[in-house]
């Protein structure tokens, strides 16, 4: 997996990552007309609330993947070890990882699944090339000796999936404890 670059914010809390999401309904998605940065969040957490019903760190990851998207320049190649950096303090290890993850994860898939690319965003693919085109031998091999690899593709895959405008799914307010949650286990130790 790429390393976190040391430029990013961190947030102090789980109140600041709440507001920054809030603040991310307001900010347009380069996926669509009308389609937020926090709808594709919520639709991201929606489907992995639906394919992984108990892991719950999973379906927050999910909804703040892309939580740095407005802090980082064209083709995105750095907000996700950005949006790692930002939460790891806050959320912990696993959910800065499974958030560092999707960009490789995409790359994986590209490369291990021959039609993977062909149901990737017109952003996605534009975004592939500045995150590093297909992995190698070597990138491929490492991906997978993750312990947390299905849960990467899974996120990977909600990611491409959550990008209808007008879809109706939980709101925020659906996710708050939970990140309050998480972030009391991790704040305290």
């Amino acid at each position: 997996m790429p390393t976190e670059t040391p430029t990013a914010r961190r947030f102090r809390d789980a109140e600041e990552i709440i507001e920054h999401l809030r603040g991310l309904g307001e900010l347009g998605s380069v996926e669509a007309n009308g389609f937020s940065e926090l709808d594709h969040g919520l639709q991201t957490a929606a489907i992995l609330r639906e394919v992984a019903p108990g892991d719950v760190e999973l379906q927050i990851a999910g909804l703040i993947h892309d939580l740095a998207h407005p802090w980082d320049g064209p083709g995105q190649p750095r907000h996700a070890s950005m949006g790692a950096i930002a939460v790891r303090g806050v959320l912990g290890d696993r959910v800065a990882d499974l958030i560092l993850s999707h960009v490789p994860a995409k790359r994986y898939l590209v490369t291990i699944r021959e039609e993977y690319a062909s149901i990737l965003s017109p952003d996605s693919v534009m975004t592939l090339a500045a995150q590093g085109g297909p992995m190698n031998t070597e990138e491929v091999a490492a991906f997978e000796e993750s312990v947390d690899l299905q849960a990467m593709v899974d996120l990977r895959i909600a990611d491409d999936g959550a990008k209808v405008p007008g879809k109706i799914v939980a709101p925020l307010s659906t996710y708050e404890d939970a990140i309050r949650q998480i972030a009391s286990r991790h704040t305290a130790s």
